[in-house]
């Protein structure tokens, strides 16, 4: 299923400023539809959240390592909510492939769980089948919750 053209709120959390502007590039390089707000840890991530009057993003991409509230922290908090937040698609972003995280993200409720690709190219891949992914009928299990 292709990417709509109507504009998505996407929220991209990563403590690494150059991969937060690779990530902003790569979604303007395939033209995606998205208003991307970066912010550089967990705790801003749900800071901003809470004070967002543009309503609820369509996704949240989420890095694990960072300081202050890492992506573990974070994604177990949203998924505890009892607001519609925990409903948001969760994409973690990570360089590790460690069997136990992706473990761990799945078991706290993340939707999908990929790889950071070490190349630009390969980061413009992956955005583009996270963007083609049919939401609708997804189902994370097995080999579908891993995009590495």
């Amino acid at each position: 299923m292709a990417h709509q053209n109507t504009p998505k709120i996407i929220y991209h959390a990563d403590d690494d400023e150059d991969d937060r502007l690779l990530f902003l590039d790569a979604m303007e390089d395939l033209s995606l539809p998205a208003a991307v707000q970066g912010v550089s840890d967990g705790q801003e991530l749900l800071h901003t959240l809470d004070k967002s009057k543009d309503g609820l993003p369509d996704m949240i991409f989420l890095d694990i390592n960072m300081p202050i509230k890492n992506g573990f922290d974070c994604l177990a908090e949203i998924r505890s909510r009892e607001d519609a937040l925990k409903e948001v698609r969760i994409v973690m972003l990570s360089t590790s492939k460690s069997p136990d995280n992706i473990e761990l993200c799945h078991k706290l409720g993340a939707d999908l769980y990929a790889v950071k690709p070490s190349t630009f190219q390969g980061l413009k891949d992956l955005l583009q089948k996270v963007f083609e992914m049919d939401w609708s009928s997804f189902q994370k299990s097995g080999g579908r919750f891993l995009l590495a």
